[in-house]
């Protein structure tokens, strides 16, 4: 008998999430990527790492990224059907998340481009004036196949965690707008019409309080190109979003927000792009327990189908039971998301247990993708290690995941932050009262105290030994409630 694990997105997202919002659109979409899509992604992560033309024939500076015609009709695809003006016509995050899933489950790195486009659009929205709001939001809100996108650039040379210490890009003010010089080191959907950048205001500290978020356009207002690309990164997997080098030189940005917000602006950019991450990680976990099913249901070993070994059948329970906890993770983290992200600083305290819960889903659900898809590759045996038949395709995917918005190192120490610093835990504690087994929540609120009372280097060097037992803990109460 086969495990009961739907084979396409939408089914499983309607056993999950009773009242399913989108749900015409979410089967429009996985449709067009039945039908369509999966040929167009497949052809783009076999052909590698995409060109960059830097002149045209008589010498003018282009800097154009070389794809081909296929790729822009699949990323302008999941533009029309509303994973970026449904957030605004429904004013709701929902139906962007779950037409994220869908694309995910194709194509994860697809998902880059919608994730930092909803991370331009958003911040544009709640902190750019009046005037940019008019000139550039109804670019990036089009449905008709030629939506902008956007970008988030906030990584150089030295590394991303330590924005404080790294971020090198100085601000000088220019009348109505700003002038960036610098050098960005991982700038994701590289050719966007707009990025918000994190940058240093000129004279300020040299920590994170010294940082403010820009919103820097393809384009000069001359027409002129404002940023200029350095190289294409040649990456392991997410082929279907470009990465590069930026060189910022006297690029013209606006301000958004508050200056001294900076950081805190980064952080709320941060967290649609972490919550996305989780979305996407369960996406590759189905995906590759459809695929490890497929297979197993066909293949014969010892006069049986594989399917039919009690210790396989066994493996494929547990990872379905895991794939659904996961989506509950991941799914509160959308729900809190949903709450909080109209909100601007001083945030409120389900902000602050929105972020610890994005650390622990987006740790634990990135982790179980890279585990999943490695066990799908197992049960194909020799099968799974071959290029031509794809299954291999999935653990490049989920080691992405794992490392995009922060390692597992970065969400177990930024975790400890938020509870050390706004007490998060005891926020998610009493968020979990009408959810969990009262002993289990009383032992679990009993070990993060004593970790948190642990003196400072044992603290971080012991992280392992609560976080994810922390995450667990989470998901399956989450998963025991229902997440409709």
């Amino acid at each position: 008998m086969s495990p009961t694990i739907t084979r396409l997105p939408v089914s499983f997202l309607e056993g999950m999430l009773p009242g399913l919002p989108a749900r015409g659109a979410l089967r429009d979409y996985e449709t067009w990527w039945e039908e369509e899509g999966k040929g167009i992604s497949d052809a783009t992560d076999r052909a590698g790492t995409p060109w960059v033309r830097m002149f045209d024939r008589i010498g003018n500076r282009v800097d154009e990224i070389l794809l081909p015609p296929s790729y822009r009709t699949m990323v302008q695809k999941g533009y029309q059907e509303g994973i970026l003006w449904r957030v605004f016509q429904e004013n709701s995050l929902f139906s962007s998340y779950l037409l994220g899933y869908v694309a995910s489950f194709y194509d994860p790195g697809l998902y880059c481009p919608y994730t930092v486009s909803l991370s331009t659009v958003v911040p544009l929205a709640k902190y750019g004036t009046d005037t940019l709001k008019d000139r550039f939001m109804p670019k990036l809100l089009e449905r008709d196949g030629n939506a902008w996108q956007g970008a988030t650039w906030m990584t150089e040379a030295r590394g991303g965690s330590d924005l404080g210490a790294t971020v090198e890009t100085v601000a000088k003010p220019e009348g109505d707008w700003w002038l960036l010089d610098g050098d960005k080191y991982f700038c994701s959907n590289i050719g966007a019409e707009l990025a918000v950048v994190a940058a240093r205001p000129e004279g300020a500290p040299r920590d994170v309080r010294g940082l403010a978020l820009y919103l820097v356009p393809r384009y000069r207002e001359n027409g002129d190109l404002n940023y200029f690309i350095r190289r294409l990164k040649d990456k392991v997997s997410t082929r279907s979003v470009p990465t590069g080098e930026v060189e910022l030189r006297g690029s013209e940005a606006y301000l958004l927000g508050k200056p001294e917000w900076g950081i805190y602006l980064i952080m709320d950019v941060l967290n649609f792009s972490r919550v996305a991450n989780c979305i996407g990680s369960v996406a590759v976990m189905q995906r590759a327990l459809a695929e490890a099913l497929g297979f197993a249901e066909e293949r014969v070993a010892f006069g049986k189908r594989i399917i039919e070994h009690p210790l396989l059948a066994k493996q494929f329970e547990d990872r379905l039971s895991d794939l659904r906890a996961a989506f509950a993770m991941a799914w509160e983290s959308v729900n809190l998301l949903n709450e909080t992200w109209r909100e601007t600083p001083p945030f409120s305290e389900r902000h602050h247990l929105l972020r610890l819960v994005a650390h622990l889903a987006k740790y634990w659900t990135a982790e179980l993708a890279a585990q999943t898809a490695k066990w799908s590759m197992e049960v194909h045996g020799g099968m799974g290690v071959l290029s031509e038949y794809g299954v291999e395709r999935w653990l490049r995917e989920a080691m992405v995941l794992c490392i995009w918005e922060g390692t597992p190192h970065r969400q177990m120490l930024d975790g400890l932050e938020v509870m050390e610093r706004k007490g998060a835990h005891r926020l998610l504690f009493e968020h979990m009262k009408p959810l969990a087994d009262p002993k289990e929540l009383a032992e679990m609120d009993s070990r993060v105290e004593e970790h948190l009372a642990l003196p400072q280097e044992e603290k971080e060097a012991r992280a392992e030994e609560i976080f994810p037992d922390l995450a667990r803990f989470t998901a399956h109460a989450l998963l025991a409630k229902g997440t409709g």
